[in-house]
C-alpha cells in the first residue's frame, strides 16, 4: 500500500469518526429533549389534575380512618347474602369464554392469512373484531343495560363481545405461524378445505386454543366485577349496591371473595394448562 492509499483510508476513518461522533451527540440530545418533554407533560398534568403531595398527605389520615375503621374487617355474617352473586360471577365469565371462544374460532379461520378463503374476508373480519376489542368493556355493558335492562344477561353479553374481539385476533395470529409445509402437502393430495383444516391446521391450532381459552376466562373473572358495577351482575353489582347503602364492611367482604375466586380461577387453569398442553 503506497502513501496515498495511506492517506485516503486515514481520511475515511476519521471522517467516519466523526459520524460516529456526531451521531452520538444527536442520540444524546434527543434523548434529553425526550426526558425533559416526559416531565413537562407530567408536570403540566398533574397541576391540572389537582394532583400533588401535600393534598395526598392531606387526605392520608381520612384515607387511614375509613379503611381500618368503616372498611375493615369484613362483616362475615354477610357471606351467605354473596354466595348467589359469586357464582353468578362464575358463571358469566364460564359462558362468556365458552361462547367467545367458540365463535372467535370459527371467525379466526376467516381472518387469518393461511386459512381465509379470500383477503377481503380475512380484512372484513379483522376490522369487525377491532371494533369490538377496542370498545371498552364497561361501555359494552352499558349499552347492553339500556337495551337488557339489569342483570346477568348484560354482563355475559359484554364479555362475550369482548372475548370475541380479543379470541379472534389471538387465534387468527397463532394460525398464520403454523407449519405451511403440511398444509402444502396436503393440498398437493387434492385435499379439499375442510380436510386441510381439520388434518394440517386443527392439529397444530388446538394447543394455544386452550391456552388462549383458559387464559380468558381468568381476564373475565377480573372483567365481570367491573361490568357488575354497572349493572352486569354478580360480585360487581353486590359492591356497587353495598357502597351506594354505606355498607362498607359488606364490600369489603365482596372484594375479598373477588380476589379469592381470581386466585382459585388461575390456579385451576394454570393446572389444565400443565395436564393439557
Amino acid at each position: 500500500m503506497n502513501k496515498t492509499d495511506v492517506s485516503v483510508s486515514s481520511s475515511w476513518q476519521a471522517r467516519q469518526g466523526e459520524r460516529l461522533e456526531e451521531l452520538h451527540k444527536q442520540k444524546k440530545r434527543l434523548s434529553l429533549f425526550i426526558a425533559l418533554l416526559v416531565v413537562g407533560i407530567t408536570v403540566w398534568s398533574a397541576a391540572e389534575t389537582g394532583f400533588s403531595i401535600t393534598e395526598l398527605a392531606k387526605g392520608s389520615g381520612e384515607i387511614f380512618r375509613f379503611i381500618f375503621f368503616d372498611f375493615l374487617p369484613p362483616d362475615f355474617t354477610k357471606i351467605g347474602k354473596l354466595i348467589g352473586p359469586a357464582l353468578d360471577t362464575i358463571y358469566i365469565s364460564f359462558v362468556a369464554m365458552a361462547v367467545g371462544a367458540f365463535l372467535s374460532m370459527g371467525l379466526a379461520f376467516f381472518g387469518a392469512s393461511t386459512t381465509s378463503p379470500h383477503p377481503a374476508l380475512q380484512m372484513a373480519v379483522r376490522a369487525f373484531c377491532s371494533v369490538m376489542r377496542n370498545i371498552p368493556t364497561l361501555i359494552w355493558g352499558i349499552l347492553f343495560v339500556v337495551a337488557y335492562g339489569l342483570g346477568t344477561l348484560v354482563g355475559t353479553l359484554a364479555l362475550i363481545v369482548t372475548s370475541i374481539g380479543t379470541l379472534t385476533r389471538a387465534y387468527a395470529e397463532m394460525l398464520e405461524e403454523i407449519d405451511m409445509g403440511q398444509v402444502e402437502a396436503l393440498r398437493a393430495t387434492g385435499a379439499s378445505y375442510i380436510q386441510v383444516l381439520a388434518q394440517a391446521v386443527w392439529p397444530q391450532f388446538l394447543p394455544g386454543f386452550i391456552g388462549w381459552s383458559l387464559y380468558k376466562l381468568e381476564l373475565n373473572v377480573r372483567a365481570s366485577t367491573l361490568i357488575g358495577m354497572v349493572g352486569g351482575g354478580g360480585l360487581g353489582f353486590a359492591i356497587q349496591k353495598g357502597l351506594k347503602l354505606f355498607q362498607f364492611k359488606e364490600v369489603s367482604l365482596a372484594i375479598l371473595m373477588v380476589m379469592a375466586l381470581v386466585l382459585v380461577t388461575e390456579w385451576i387453569t394454570s393446572k389444565l394448562r400443565e395436564r393439557i398442553l
